[in-house]
This record gives C-alpha cells, structure tokens and sequence, in this order.
C-alpha cells in the first residue's frame, strides 16, 4: 500500500530551493553539466526525483508537493518574456531574422505533428504526443512545467514527468546535433578552414571593442534597488491584468495556457506604454529579465523536484520512440531545409548549429553550439545577434500559439 507524504507550500518551496542551489555546486563540479549547459535546477531537481523515487520505491511513499509558490514563479518568468518582446526589432534583423522566424514556425508545427501521429499509431492518447512535441522540444523546461499542468487538466495525469524528462532528454541532444552537424556541413562543402584559438578570441573581441562598451557602468544601491522594485512592480502588474483578461479569454471557449494572459498583457505594455519617454524611463528591461530569471530557476528547481518518476514506467518506450523521432527530424530539417534557405555558406552552418540547440533543448544550448563552431573556424556576427533574439523574443510567443492551437484541434 503507497502512503502519500503531503508537503505544504514552505516545504515545496524550501525543497525546490534547496535543488536549486545543489544544481549550482553540481554544476560548478561536474564537467559534463557545463559542457551540455544543463541548467543548474535540472541537475540538482532531478537528484532530488531520484531521492523521491528511491523512497517510492523501497519504502512505499510517495511525495506530493504544493505547486502555490512554483506556480507563481513560473507566471513571473513568462510575464518577463512578454517585457521582452520589442516589435521594432523585426524591423533591424533583415532577412535572417525573418527566415529563422519561418523555419522555427514550421519546426514548432512539425514536431507536434511528428509526436502526435507517432503517439496516434502507439495506441496514445495524442496528450501524450503533445507532452513531448514542441513544448519541451523547442519550449524547453520552461514552457514544459508551464504547460503541465493543462495537460493534466484535459486528462494525462503524468504530465509533469513525461515534459520534463522530454526536455531534459532534448537539452543533451540539441548539445551533441548542433555542433557536429553543423561541422560536418562545413567540411563537406569546405566553407571554412580550422582557425586558431586567437583567431577566434580576436574576432569575439571585435565585437564589443569601443571604449564606451568597456567603460565600468557604477551605480548606487538605492537606485539599483529603485530599478528592481520598479521593475517587480510592472511584472506584479502585467500579472494582475493578465489574469483578469485570462478569464475573458477562457470564456471563448478556447483552451490558453494559465501563463498566457500575463504574457500577452506585457508584450502589448512593452510596445504601447514602452513608446512613451517618461514610461520608458522607469522601465529597464534587463532588470525585468533578471528577475524572470531568478523566478524561472526558483520554478524549474520546485517543478523537476516534484517528478513522480514512477509514473514514466508504462511510457518509457512510446516516450523513447518519439523523442529519437524528433531528433532525426530535427537533423533533416536542420540539413535539407534550414540550411539551403539561410544560404548554404559558413554563416548558414552556425545558424544550423543554432537552430538544433534550441530547436531540441534551449537558448543556451544554441549559443552554446555557434560559440563551439566559431572557436574551431572563425567568428561570425548576425547569428549571435538573430539567434538570442528569437529564443528570447518570439520562440516561447509562437510556441504558446502553436500549443494552443493544437491542444484545441485534438481535444
């Protein structure tokens, strides 16, 4: 007989907390956890699964953990992702900001078309196609635990552990296809020759080398805390009217993820109020990107700390099968599309290598992969421009729309 072992909101959150910063020191001591960018709250959460799982295990117990405060966290993150989403940008990309915005479309589509049918021809339920489509694939964790908890609502209980072992999978991936596909491209059609480490550093370097971007920006505590509560105050905001218009949006009869009201009110905040002098002045958005941060990996620790592990074992092989599918799609889609479209030269093998970072695991992961193909050729600037605005800016934007559109398609 399994007895439930129920933590209230503090101790989930303390234990999440405390998965946080193990993730941290495993980090820093495991070579491997730095090599493939694995988030500290991945490392140190899925440990403490483990420790759970050992304790369902052998003596028969089972923790459940309060998700108040992971909620929360997880609202802020993507409230902070909406203050980050600057239209005008479209406008100073050019083409291969807008040519990666298609192909990640069409990717995000893909994948849950490709998930879905192999769940469908499994005998699945197409929620578990969902599970380990596009929303751990291109969302990574974060969309992963944001998504969650829908899923469980329209009728997959383990939805929790099958995203997140998803995306966990797909981080390691999108680290060991980014790179090698994207050298193999560049050997194959000799696009580059290996440089040495000073060519690389140099190019690097070039980038950022006026004396006013090197100049030491000092500020006061006071105005550094001035900064962080105004920008804690708009996140609280844009979360208070987003919730409001969340319950509009459910009266449509239309299935939104929980986190999507807050999100779209801070996108429409970034680009109306955000016009305005004296608005834009109070605003700083890379304070606001900091605190999404701090909340995405308070979230991520407390979500991979509550995996019931022992719920994945009648889905291990259908999970297996579908997730090796989205990688050999990933590598094809990568070769016979990506690249011939982004212009089949060096610059088009960094964006692949980009591409499959983030298209399996995270932003990270595909700067990551473009960092490791320019240290090893040379250094080249419109990807480590395009890349970071679209994992930042729009992926998590069309992914959400994608998601949701599918969600209410199958169900």
């Amino acid at each position: 007989m399994v007895e439930e072992l129920t933590l209230d909101m503090y101790q989930s959150a303390g234990v999440g907390v405390a998965a946080l910063l193990v993730g941290m020191w495993l980090t820093r001591k495991v070579p491997f956890l730095k090599r493939y960018c694995i988030p500290a709250p991945v490392s140190g959460g899925l440990l403490v699964s483990l420790l759970t799982l050992g304790l369902y295990l052998a003596g028969g117990v089972a923790c459940r953990f309060d998700g108040t405060v992971k909620d929360i966290c997880m609202m802020a993150f993507f409230t902070s992702v909406g203050f980050q989403s600057d239209i005008r940008v479209l406008r100073t990309g050019g083409r291969p900001l807008l040519v990666m915005l298609l192909l990640v479309t069409v990717l995000i589509m893909a994948q849950n078309f490709l998930s879905v049918g192999i769940a469908a021809g499994l005998g699945r339920d197409p929620l578990f196609g969902m599970a380990a489509g596009s929303i751990p694939m291109c969302g990574g964790h974060g969309t992963a635990g944001g998504f969650a908890p829908l899923l469980e609502e329209l009728g997959l209980p383990a939805a929790s552990s099958v995203t997140m072992a998803a995306a966990t999978f797909g981080l390691v991936a999108g680290s060991l296809l980014g790179g090698p596909l994207a050298g193999a491209l560049i050997r194959r059609r000799r696009l580059a020759e290996p440089g040495g480490e000073a060519d690389a550093v140099s190019g690097i370097e070039a980038s950022d080398a006026s004396p006013e971007s090197r100049k030491e920006y000092l500020h006061s505590d006071e105005r550094s805390f001035r900064a962080y509560l105004y920008a804690a105050c708009l996140i609280l905001l844009a979360m208070a009217l987003g919730s409001c218009l969340s319950r509009l949006l459910a009266r449509t009869g239309i299935t939104f993820p929980t986190y999507f009201g807050s999100l779209l009110v801070a996108v429409l905040l970034r680009n109306t109020l955000g016009r305005l002098p004296r608005w834009a002045d109070r605003r700083d958005v890379g304070k606001i990107t900091s605190l999404g941060d701090i909340c995405l990996s308070l979230f991520l620790g407390m979500a991979m700390s509550s995996l019931r592990l022992w719920e994945l074992s009648s889905m291990a092989l259908p999970l297996c099968l579908i997730l090796l599918a989205q990688v050999v799609f990933m590598a094809v889609f990568a070769v016979f599309v990506a690249f011939p479209l982004l212009g089949r030269d060096y610059e088009g093998a960094v964006y692949v290598a980009g591409l499959c970072g983030f298209g399996l695991g995270a932003t990270p992961n595909a700067m990551a992969n473009m960092s490791a193909v320019c240290f090893k050729y040379r250094y080249t600037v419109n990807p480590f421009i395009v890349v970071p605005l679209i994992g930042a800016m729009f992926v998590d934007i069309i992914n959400t729309t994608v998601v949701t559109l599918f969600l209410n398609l199958i169900h």
